[in-house]
């Protein structure tokens, strides 16, 4: 195939997009592949929907070696089966919503696990139809509050999504083997850096959870990997390492004091070396119970506010505590709940008020170190007062624990004695082991060898298909542009003619032909009034992966072929053009 650029609708740009954040939005916008619709929502142009397929393709070709069906659902779907599953609340403004004429809800797809489900529950009903495998390459649609980043965070966008169906745990556990050896060889493929990281399900549901992640500095997604083995693991998903608990005996009894003009850890710090200095060393932030309130708003509607406590040197991560939460949003506590709270004192809220059975009645949750025997000063729930000396176990019970403190760079490994150093990456498959959730509430059940029904066991699988064009693009460019890998890239090469000779143009467009015949794609720059260094421009911008330039050097009988990645050059005898360029695109 041939593209003429004369006729090619494309039009590259030389200034960057004024909404355009990160390198994969500039670069695609400005090269001609995507442009903007609305918020969050693009048009793919002919380069970009080539690369596009060829992402598709190489999903498909993964998902059907390893021995997958693929089946296509709509994107417009009814309520019920997410009524049945519950979501249809759950997802809260997530999702667009709708009704037909006659007034029957609807929904703009956001993901397919009940449509999955019952499509299996129609046509299936014995083990000996499992294991099954399915899968789709289907457009979704949430109602993202902050679409950005171009195709990374947006309303529409293309994913894959797979679903296993094993009527055993043991089943499931091959189905997951399977899909994550299958992403593997995908992702391979793809051409980009990335590390698989152990993660939360979230509104998905389900056990056992591994996301694969585009290493990128500018990534949304923050992860840790430890320095001594191979823990790795989303911030979401980071699970404290509690220490043992402690012996109280002979720790004085806690005591309240007073602390005027410290409503901060710094300022109640330095409050007690001034006035209360220990004989060991001097006391630090991490001694302090710092309790953050918050407000949940639960899919129903409910709202309920909670404590989280924490020592004082670290802050709540928001992303972290929303994972843990999901799909409840998190909200602040403002002045119109401390109001209706009259027992909390601001700057100065201890657990004495705290828990589901005190004065409050606010759930209690606290930070995994906040463990029997540790000791901590913290608020008296009397304004300029602070109590020292309180025991978790013996002064004070939490309602629970939650994992919502900031992970740091040096924090303990939770596998091993290494540390934790962190990283950012773009989320780009997420693995699920979704038990029976789905099963349950949609009542899919296969008859075992004894004739007894039993409960099906899932799998899901997503990949994100536009996201991973974004993603290609955020790992393989460079100052001047593009630089597409060469099982993704829109042409296997980029023929320029150079010049105002009519013979180079002849020449290129015989080079051109001749490499069509041997299987090759072309994207050639056959615009005769645009100069050379337009061109070249457009070249390195648009990011095919070998460059030929037929200019001025074909007057002494040479061709140059340049790698748009190395930026590697070489002039190759006419002759010999055609062997050397299909040698250079097929290794």
């Amino acid at each position: 195939m041939i593209m003429r650029m004369s006729s090619l609708f494309l039009r590259t740009l030389r200034e960057d997009p004024v909404d355009a954040e990160v390198p994969s939005h500039r670069l695609l916008v400005r090269g001609g592949y995507v442009r903007r619709a609305a918020p969050g929502i693009y048009s793919w142009l002919p380069l970009g929907y080539r690369v596009f397929r060829n992402v598709e393709r190489i999903i498909r070709e993964e998902m059907e070696a390893m021995g997958g069906q693929e089946v296509h659902f709509p994107a417009l779907l009814p309520r019920e089966p997410y009524e049945a599953s519950g979501r249809w609340t759950e997802y809260g403004d997530g999702v667009f919503r709708l009704q037909d004429r006659k007034g029957a809800d609807y929904l703009l797809g956001p993901t397919h696990e009940e449509m999955f489900t019952l499509l299996v529950k129609d046509l299936y009903s014995s083990y000996k139809d499992l294991p099954l495998w399915l899968f789709q390459i289907q457009t979704k649609y949430r109602d993202e509050a902050r679409p950005r980043a171009g195709l990374l965070r947006g309303r529409e966008f293309v994913m894959k999504d797979s679903y296993s169906f094993d009527y055993t745990d043991e089943g499931l556990d091959r189905s997951y083997a399977a899909h994550r050896a299958a992403y593997i060889k995908t992702f391979d493929r793809l051409g980009f850096d990335y590390v698989i990281v152990k993660a939360t399900a979230g509104a998905m549901g389900g056990s056992k959870s591994e996301e694969f992640l585009a290493t990128a500095e500018n990534g949304e997604d923050t992860y840790v990997r430890c320095t001594g083995c191979d823990y790795a693991a989303n911030v979401e998903a980071v699970q404290v390492r509690a220490p043992e608990p402690r012996s109280y005996d002979g720790v004085p009894d806690a005591h309240a004091e007073q602390t005027p003009d410290t409503p901060t850890i710094e300022t109640l710090v330095d409050h007690l070396n001034e006035k209360f200095p220990r004989d060991d060393r001097p006391w630090d932030a991490g001694d302090t119970l710092k309790n953050v309130l918050v407000v949940l708003k639960h899919p129903d509607g409910t709202r309920e506010p909670v404590a989280i406590g924490l020592p004082g040197d670290r802050e709540v991560d928001a992303k972290r505590l929303e994972g843990q939460l999901e799909p409840t949003e998190v909200e602040p506590f403002d002045a119109a709940e401390f109001a209706k709270h009259p027992a909390l004192v601001k700057g100065y809220i201890g657990p004495g008020v705290l828990g589901e059975k005190n004065e409050s009645g606010i759930r209690f949750l606290v930070d995994p170190r906040v463990v029997e025997g540790t000791r901590w000063v913290t608020g008296a729930d009397v304004e300029g007062s602070h109590v020292i000396d309180l025991v978790a176990g013996r002064d004070f019970r939490p309602d629970g624990t939650i994992e919502a403190a900031e992970v740091r760079d040096g924090d303990p490994c939770p596998n091993c004695d290494g540390t934790l150093e962190s990283a950012r990456g773009i989320e780009m498959g997420h693995i699920f082991q979704l038990g029976r959730k789905y099963a349950d509430a949609l009542d899919l059940k296969v008859l075992d060898e004894n004739g007894k029904l039993v409960t099906v066991t899932m799998g899901s699988y997503g990949i994100g298909v536009s996201r991973a064009v974004a993603a290609i693009a955020e790992y393989a460019h460079d100052e001047l542009g593009l630089c597409w890998p060469r099982e993704v890239a829109p042409a296997d090469v980029h023929l320029l003619a150079t010049g105002k000779d009519q013979a180079v143009f002849e020449a290129a467009a015989k080079l051109a032909a001749d490499l069509e015949a041997q299987g090759l794609t072309v994207l050639y720059d056959d615009r005769p009034k645009v100069s050379p260094g337009v061109k070249f421009k457009d070249a390195e911008l648009i990011g095919m992966p070998t460059i030929v330039v037929v200019g001025k050097g074909l007057a002494d009988g040479v061709i140059e072929v340049k790698d748009r990645a190395s930026g590697t050059r070489e002039d190759v005898p006419v002759g010999g053009i055609v062997d050397h360029v299909l040698g250079v695109v097929r290794g």
